[in-house]
């Protein structure tokens, strides 16, 4: 991709090129799909869940039900079957597993609207916790594809970020699933944002947007022995927090089972940062043009970004995260 906001000419190719992230197979499989398990869904729109097993096993759950600020995915299973991030935290209650979120602002004049702490936005109960309903939420609008075939799985999602019930940005967001054999799998992520209306600016500082953000389960975070890791061969909060980086790994041996699991950037032609911490969360940023400073999104205009999430065995080392990288990349 040349740049990550397209204008309306060139909205048509961009789907395009998005829709061609579902033909994406071949680079991240290095043996035959009949050695690999099958990848099947469990879809339940009353609990608001869409669950993603792999050879039989729940790998991933993807949560969109009503009672959500934001819909995001928990729990996210290693290959031994261990659940690598934590729903709802403290001191951070916002934090949401794995998720896309953002602050806009639709007009002049208008309040900012922190989707990032949505959370906030919701019902005040007497223990000090928020419920729906919110006032500014992401809602799943459809899941207009969900395929699944051999080893590979396709989700596509319509979402929209709305504030009082009025339509803010419209998301489609492409997951494509590969069982990669042994309890390993990759997720091949695109997503598209596009003004519902007018324009609208995005506002948020450097760290507080997710683009999409990882918050590990304790047992997995540096605080707890895990080691973060760069493609530079950084390693550690200190020498990978706000640094550019193709892609980050975090990975810890828990009960004697080493795992990790891996954000790749995909390659658009620009240097991105990423926001790391020991505690826990990670994720890539935005081009320095479009991070920490505000921009517009034009009506007509649409912005998207590209990433990969690697579940694997062993370290980063022996998970092989930098040939999967470059095969994922190609």
């Amino acid at each position: 991709m040349a740049g990550l906001i397209r204008g309306r000419r060139a909205r048509r190719p961009a789907l395009i090129l998005l829709a061609g992230v579902l033909a994406f197979a071949a680079p991240v499989m290095s043996s035959s799909c009949a050695d690999k398990p099958h990848v099947m869904f469990a879809r339940d729109d009353a609990a608001g869940t869409l669950a993603v097993l792999v050879g039989g096993r729940e790998a991933f759950v993807f949560r969109y039900g009503p009672e959500v600020d934001i819909p995001h995915y928990w729990p996210l299973r290693s290959p031994s079957g261990r659940n690598m991030l934590v729903q709802k935290t403290e001191p951070y209650p916002h934090h949401r597993s794995f998720w896309f979120a953002d602050t806009l602002r639709p007009e002049a004049g208008e309040r900012d609207l922190s989707f990032y702490n949505a959370l906030y936005s919701g019902t005040r109960t007497e223990d000090g916790d928020y419920i729906a309903p919110f006032r500014d939420r992401i809602r799943l609008v459809s899941l207009p594809t969900v395929v699944a075939r051999n080893s590979r799985a396709e989700v596509v999602t319509d979402l929209i970020w709305e504030s009082d019930g009025k339509a803010i940005l419209a998301e489609r967001r492409i997951l494509v699933a590969h069982s990669l054999g042994g309890g390993e799998y990759l997720l091949d992520l695109a997503w598209t944002l596009t003004p519902a209306a007018g324009d609208v600016a995005f506002v948020s500082d450097d760290v507080h947007y997710a683009w999409p953000f990882l918050r590990l389960d304790t047992v997995w975070n540096g605080e707890h022995g895990g080691r973060i890791t760069s493609d530079t061969g950084a390693a550690g909060q200190e020498a990978t927090n706000m640094k550019p980086a193709l892609w980050i790994d975090c990975s810890n041996t828990v009960d004697g089972v080493t795992e990790g699991v891996a954000v790749f950037q995909f390659p658009d032609g620009r240097e991105h940062r990423w926001l790391t911490r020991e505690y826990g969360c990670f994720g890539p940023r935005r081009p320095d043009d479009l991070s920490g400073k505000p921009f517009t999104l034009r009506k007509g205009e649409s912005l998207t970004q590209r990433v990969g999430v690697l579940v694997h065995s062993g370290d980063v080392a022996s998970g092989r995260v930098r040939e999967r990288y470059e095969e994922y990349a190609k």
